[in-house]
C-alpha cells in the first residue's frame, strides 16, 4: 500500500512549479501504478498553454473557477468544483484560472515527478 501526504512532497523534487502553477506529484512512475496522480494549483489569472503530446491527462476540479479551451476546435468549457475534463486526444489546450484552481490530475504514462513544461507546453516522453 502506498500512502503519501501533500506535506511530505512539499519542497522535494516532486513539488514542481512554473509560471502560474504548482504540482505536487503524489503517485509517480516509481510506484509502478501505470499512472501518476498530482495535486495541482493554478494561480488566479494564470493562462497556461499546454499540449501533452506524449501523455493523456484527466483533471478533476476540487475548488476554484476557470475554463479550458480546446485549441483545435475553439470550444471553451467552464471549470468549477465537481468538473472533470480529460485530454483524450493529446488535445492542445489553454487553461485559464478566473479564481485559484485546485485540481487532482492523473497522467498516463506516469510522470517521474520532477518534470516541468517544455516551451511547447508538453512534457518529454514518459
Amino acid at each position: 500500500m502506498i500512502v503519501v501526504t501533500s506535506e511530505e512532497i512539499a519542497g522535494t523534487p516532486r513539488d514542481a512549479s512554473g509560471p502560474g502553477w504548482q504540482s505536487r506529484r503524489m503517485i509517480v512512475r516509481e510506484h509502478e501504478m501505470g499512472h501518476s496522480v498530482h495535486e495541482t494549483r493554478v494561480a488566479k489569472g494564470a493562462e497556461l498553454h499546454l499540449h501533452y503530446k506524449n501523455h493523456f491527462e484527466t483533471n478533476y476540479c476540487i475548488s476554484g473557477e476557470g475554463e479550458v479551451e480546446n485549441v483545435s476546435t475553439g470550444e471553451v468549457f467552464p471549470i468549477v468544483p465537481g468538473t472533470i475534463y480529460a485530454l483524450n486526444e493529446h488535445d492542445p489546450h489553454i487553461l485559464r484560472a478566473k479564481e485559484a484552481l485546485l485540481l487532482v490530475c492523473v497522467f498516463t504514462p506516469p510522470l517521474s515527478g520532477s518534470e516541468v513544461h517544455r516551451e511547447d507546453g508538453s512534457y518529454a516522453e514518459g
